[in-house]
């Protein structure tokens, strides 16, 4: 009896194994989009922190990551069982934050950039290090931030996938697809922000072809963290609007007529349509952005005069 029931619990834990490998790979397809976002944001967010200090930042705010994960699946556990309405209008409120900061950054970027005068250096020794480490934790801080919210779209896409199955199968599936996808994402962003110091290492060997990667890496890396940072922004519309778009019917529906419509017209129609999505999802999450800030600005302005 006893070798049946041992037979019988390993053949359980096969299936359940089986089963969170089918559901964590189709899993993984669906957060595909939002972990290309995730990585092009935490990449931005480093950008500034000084060299020696870039993988203890990284390091920072992977375990902020991680510490945000093991709040979030619970929660969406909880919430799926418990109160299952509630996932969406939180899915919202964070799609709404990231619209307010890509707006925040792209109004800043356009009408602030003159505003300030820049800064005589201290030369005080003290001041600085205070005035760095007060910038490093403000990175931090913003970094794991937004890996919250987005964090929080992977796990409930995730859960969506895996709603129908076992509890056990859910549990498992979420909690390897947080950890899986923190590793994933924070191991490159340390690969990116270290390509400058690997062109410089590179650049000081002996053999001519290591110096030529060298220094095309060199010349490489301010190009990226640029792009990264516009990329980053732009993410920042592309998912806050996608949440908002699904959330809303109005707005789901309209994306798709126009993604059929387009889809009619003669030899680009399928390209067409498959970027529109994309396209309008980044435009509602501008105009939302830029509402959000809009109000914030208003009630900021409110607040001396109602004391």
């Amino acid at each position: 009896m006893a070798g049946a029931s041992l037979l019988t619990l390993l053949d359980d834990i096969a299936t359940i194994l089986d089963d969170v490998s089918v559901m964590s790979k189709v899993a993984a397809k669906k957060t595909a989009g939002v972990l290309g976002d995730d990585l092009a944001l935490n990449a931005e967010q480093v950008s500034g922190v000084k060299a020696d200090r870039e993988l203890p930042v990284v390091w920072a705010v992977a375990k902020g990551s991680f510490f945000n994960k093991l709040i979030l699946v619970p929660a969406a556990l909880a919430i799926s069982a418990i109160a299952p309405w509630l996932i969406t209008p939180l899915l919202m409120l964070g799609g709404l934050f990231l619209c307010f900061e890509g707006a925040e950054k792209v109004l800043h970027t356009f009408f602030h950039k003159h505003d300030k005068k820049p800064e005589a250096q201290s030369t005080d020794f003290n001041t600085a290090t205070i005035n760095a480490a007060q910038f490093e934790a403000e990175k931090i801080k913003g970094a794991i931030r937004t890996d919250f919210i987005l964090s929080a779209e992977i796990i409930v896409i995730t859960l969506g996938v895996v709603s129908e199955s076992p509890f056990l199968t859910q549990v498992v599936t979420l909690f390897g697809i947080a950890f899986l996808m923190t590793i994933g994402v924070y191991g490159l962003v340390a690969v990116i922000v270290k390509i400058d110091d690997a062109g410089l290492y590179l650049s000081k060997k002996s053999t001519a072809v290591a110096q030529s990667v060298g220094r095309g890496l060199l010349v490489f890396a301010p190009y990226l963290m640029k792009t990264l940072s516009i990329v980053g922004t732009i993410a920042m519309f592309l998912v806050g609007g996608g949440i908002l778009s699904h959330g809303v019917h109005i707005l789901s529906e309209w994306i798709g007529e126009a993604a059929r419509e387009t889809a009619l017209i003669p030899a680009l129609g399928d390209i067409i349509s498959a970027v529109i999505p994309t396209l309008l999802n980044g435009i509602i999450g501008l105009i939302a952005g830029v509402i959000v800030v809009g109000v914030v600005s208003v009630l900021s302005k409110l607040k001396p005069s109602a004391k």
